[in-house]
């Protein structure tokens, strides 16, 4: 098995005059934890954005290989494949959770299974299973305005891992979050991912939350330079 997850080679992004992206090469291995930090503007959430398929590179390459079946060229895929990609192969996480309010905690969970074509009630159990695990057994019927902060960004977890995602990409999940709610929600985070062999990319500006992750990339100017950090 490759042990190579996402692997991207020369990426360059530009919207308009501004270059985001100035040649980016970044391998991500199977399993391993990730965050991605920078000054506002340095390019960090768009390399985010192209690692995962929501936004196209305007050159270069990235490749996701998955734990069974071909390489997946991610670039190169038109919106449509795209996009069932990130459905499919790929969980979020963001920093509002964008979680949908009219919906409770369990039905938004079941929601990203169903989409995927899980029956409604398989869906709900496993949904369910999944935020038992994460600390919230009997709020499954709760909306998300009855949940706190760090309550409803373990949901959004949830909701990133009922498909079962190898890989999981989070933009700046604790950014709304006080500290000790953020411990809890990275807690949460990296045990849902890293703690079940899959692999996390997290864009943050938090240091205590990058030192949380096996390594740091530090992005200026749009460039990439790693730095290992201690897990």
């Amino acid at each position: 098995m490759n042990s190579t997850v996402l692997d991207a080679h020369a990426l360059t992004k530009s919207f308009g005059s501004t270059h985001a992206l100035l040649g980016v090469d970044l391998a991500v291995h199977r399993g391993e934890s990730v965050a991605v930090m920078g000054a506002s503007g340095s390019g960090k959430t768009t390399l985010l954005h192209v690692l995962a398929g929501i936004v196209r590179p305007d050159a270069g390459s990235v490749t996701f290989h998955p734990a069974s079946g071909a390489a997946i060229d991610v670039a190169g895929l038109g919106e449509t494949a795209r996009s069932r990609l990130r459905r499919e192969r790929f969980g979020f996480v963001f920093q509002q959770g964008l979680l949908i309010p009219e919906l409770t905690a369990v039905e938004n969970v079941a929601l990203a299974a169903m989409i995927n074509g899980t029956p409604k009630a398989d869906a709900v159990t496993h949904a369910a299973s999944w935020l038992a695990a994460l600390g919230l057994a009997g709020m499954e019927e709760r909306r998300i305005g009855e949940l706190s902060g760090g309550q409803a960004q373990r949901v959004a977890i949830a909701r990133a891992q009922v498909t079962g995602a190898e890989l999981v990409f989070a933009d700046e999940p604790t950014g709304a979050l006080d500290s000790q709610t953020s411990h809890e929600v990275m807690d949460a985070l990296l045990w849902s991912t890293t703690g079940q062999g899959r692999t996390l990319i997290v864009v943050t500006h938090d240091p205590q939350v990058a030192a949380r992750c096996g390594r740091v990339v530090q992005v200026r100017d749009g460039r990439v330079v790693p730095t290992e950090v201690a897990a």
